[in-house]
């Protein structure tokens, strides 16, 4: 094809160029997507295994409070009414996550709000300045909560002592004083009946794909679109001349197993530091699966290094001050847009991320109808 035969150039096929596709296609403009991995999809991808949509990438569920959102994603696909209920597991006991009674129920043996009340309270470190993670986590929630339900979990996600870590990592620890497992406060959740797959097939139907394509090696590209939506590694794309922005990585150890249910629930955390993954999915639960076998999941949260799939941002102040030198740059590019969670270096939920790739096509094209 010749030069700018594309309107867009999408690097990147997960769920922020997806949306913007989907925009795109209705104003009849042309897309290029370029991804190195060998599907569509990001870390939403799910694979069918047993007749179990695999979340290949680690758990998703679909979570917001905007009705725009939630409508627009509907349009896309058919959500089931799974509810996130994860439990932790603490030296073979079993705990409802988030913090509810019926976590201080198994914890204390406690019955009413006001005996756990009294008791977070007897626990708590009474500390008007923490100085790191573990001194915030006790003034918040006292020892038992803690020492059982938080440190060990978080320094394996982090791969640091508690003690190590900032403060400001945790501002609050949702705790309830009801009997609801509900993990999420939003109004809608769910996860699309069949898995994520068939939204990506749906937003990049009209699109011109091109998989296992590595676009930092191939930003030639470009020439072939008027404008291009980066979704990858800002700092990568400006070959680190600031420095490496700091992400934690993920390792998933996939396996089959004879028999119909495994674990009784989709998600289990594991709270001890001597254990090495991080939490067990099983997928089939995510949609009520009754498949004579099933896939489980251990994830690992691991060191991340050039060449290792980026996950989470660490958003540290040396982070984001490195951060805004790249955000200096990207300003000053023509026809050139940064976006999604490696792009803009930001947690992003996937509501969020739906929101930023329609408010950057809004900003470019003029309005998007929710």
């Amino acid at each position: 094809m010749g030069k700018q035969d594309y309107d867009y150039l999408l690097v990147g096929a997960g769920l922020f160029n997806a949306i913007f596709a989907n925009e795109a296609a209705k104003l009849g403009k042309k897309c290029l997507v370029v991804e190195k991995r060998e599907h569509i999809g990001g870390n939403l991808y799910c694979e069918n295994i047993e007749g179990i949509n695999v979340h290949k990438y680690g758990a998703h569920i679909f979570h917001t409070s905007n009705k725009g959102i939630w409508q627009y994603m509907n349009e896309l696909c058919e959500f089931n009414n799974y509810i996130n209920s994860p439990l932790a597991n603490y030296k073979n006991k079993l705990f409802n996550l988030p913090f509810n009674m019926n976590t201080f129920s198994r914890l204390w043996g406690l019955n009413t709000p006001e005996e756990a009340k009294q008791k977070i309270e007897q626990q708590r470190l009474k500390i008007e300045n923490p100085k790191n993670f573990e001194e915030q986590a006790l003034s918040l929630v006292g020892t038992d909560i803690y020492k059982m339900l938080i440190k060990g979990y978080t320094e394996k996600q982090w791969g640091l002592d508690a003690r190590l870590l900032p403060a400001f990592i945790i501002k609050r620890i949702p705790i309830r004083f009801t009997y609801n497992n509900n993990y999420f406060n939003d109004t809608y959740q769910g996860i699309p009946k069949g898995g994520y797959n068939s939204i990506f097939e749906k937003c990049f139907k009209d699109c011109d794909i091109r998989l296992n394509v590595d676009f930092m090696e191939n930003k030639d590209l470009m020439k072939l679109a008027s404008k291009t939506i980066f979704t990858g590694m800002i700092d990568q794309y400006y070959a680190y001349c600031y420095g490496q922005l700091e992400y934690r990585s993920l390792n998933f150890e996939h396996e089959i197993l004879s028999t119909d249910n495994f674990q009784g629930n989709a998600v289990i955390n594991f709270t001890e530091r001597e254990i090495p993954y991080t939490r067990i999915l099983e997928h089939k639960h995510f949609e009520f699966g009754t498949q004579p076998k099933t896939v489980i999941t251990k994830e690992f949260s691991i060191e991340w290094r050039v060449g290792l799939e980026p996950y989470y941002p660490i958003n540290t102040a040396v982070n984001q001050k490195r951060f805004a030198q790249y955000e200096k740059l990207a300003k000053k590019e023509q026809n050139l847009y940064f976006g999604g969670r490696l792009g803009e270096y930001k947690y992003y939920d996937m509501d969020k991320t739906v929101e930023a790739a329609l408010q950057l096509f809004k900003e470019m094209n003029g309005e998007v109808k929710l």
